[in-house]
């Protein structure tokens, strides 16, 4: 008996080890393991986001930028859904992206080897007409995400089809941080169902031009009847869009010009509005994008 008792507690060990052993393997990969790390060539898990900010020609520097490129990190980080390069050097918007001296660079992320870009430029930005045409390509010929906000309808305004691209192009903010009234116009797509139909929000209101209800999908617009008059509103329609949507090719871009203080990327209902829209643009969610006219 005191045998046969051995031999059970052996064999009873040496199952727990296979347990433990099994149990090990079925663990999430800490943040390291998603892009693959230790031995070998990295397997990447999970999508990788390109988080973008160069903010170089910026008039008006916004120091909410690195608070947001962190926000857009953690929640990548903490939901498990993607990885986050954060990058303010715009060399590496490229499908080979070269050293200062030259030469191509070693690793590191490209646009061969993210799957969206989260873009948070500044005004004019360096890009050659090789880095211009690989940055289109990306999204329109190769059906990869781009989401931006806030500063990003300010920038490339030499180049017309990144406004393309964008769907519209900044036109000043005739309101500077004021409350204002906030209309959901799609309360089905995924980065704004959260909201109610109408919402009070602080923020620095952008006003958009160069863009056409006939070639996105309007998500978000302000409410003017609750705006005071200014003189720098041009448009004379009424419609003050703040949030939309488009294919532009093969890939999904959104937009939002919310984000103007550090302080509104931790508004839970500002950082989830980002986060779906990412998750949407890397194809996880997906949605209406059929332009529509104003309700």
């Amino acid at each position: 008996m005191k045998r046969l008792g051995t031999v059970i507690g052996a064999i009873g060990a040496a199952a727990l080890v296979l347990w433990q052993s099994a149990a090990a393997m079925q663990q999430p990969q800490g943040r390291g393991g998603g892009r693959g790390s230790g031995r070998g060539a990295p397997v990447r898990q999970r999508k990788a986001v390109l988080a973008w900010a160069d903010t170089r020609n910026g008039i008006a520097q916004h120091d909410s930028v690195s608070h947001a490129l962190a926000v857009i990190e953690r929640l990548g980080y903490e939901s498990g859904l993607y990885d986050t390069y954060i990058r303010t050097d715009s060399n590496i918007i490229s499908k080979q992206p070269l050293m200062t001296d030259g030469k191509p660079a070693s690793g590191g992320p490209s646009l061969a080897n993210v799957d969206a870009i989260f873009f948070l430029g500044h005004r004019e930005i360096q890009l050659d007409r090789q880095q211009k045409a690989d940055l289109l390509s990306f999204v329109h010929d190769e059906g990869k995400g781009f989401v931006a906000g806030h500063t990003a309808s300010t920038a490339f305004e030499s180049w017309p089809e990144f406004g393309e691209m964008l769907g519209a192009r900044y036109d000043g903010h005739p309101w500077n941080t004021v409350a204002g009234t906030v209309i959901n116009e799609d309360p089905a797509f995924p980065a704004t169902k959260h909201f109610p139909p109408v919402f009070n929000i602080t923020e620095e209101f952008y006003q958009a031009q160069a863009y056409s209800r006939a070639n996105i999908r309007v998500l978000l617009r302000l409410d003017m009847s609750k705006m005071a008059p200014n003189p720098e509103v041009h448009r004379t329609d009424g419609d003050f869009p703040l949030a939309w949507a488009r294919m532009y090719g093969k890939g999904r871009v959104f937009y939002s010009s919310f984000g103007h203080a550090a302080a509104t990327w931790d508004n839970p209902d500002i950082s989830r509005m980002y986060f779906e829209a990412l998750k949407w643009s890397l194809g996880l969610t997906d949605a209406d994008t059929t332009p529509r006219p104003m309700k």
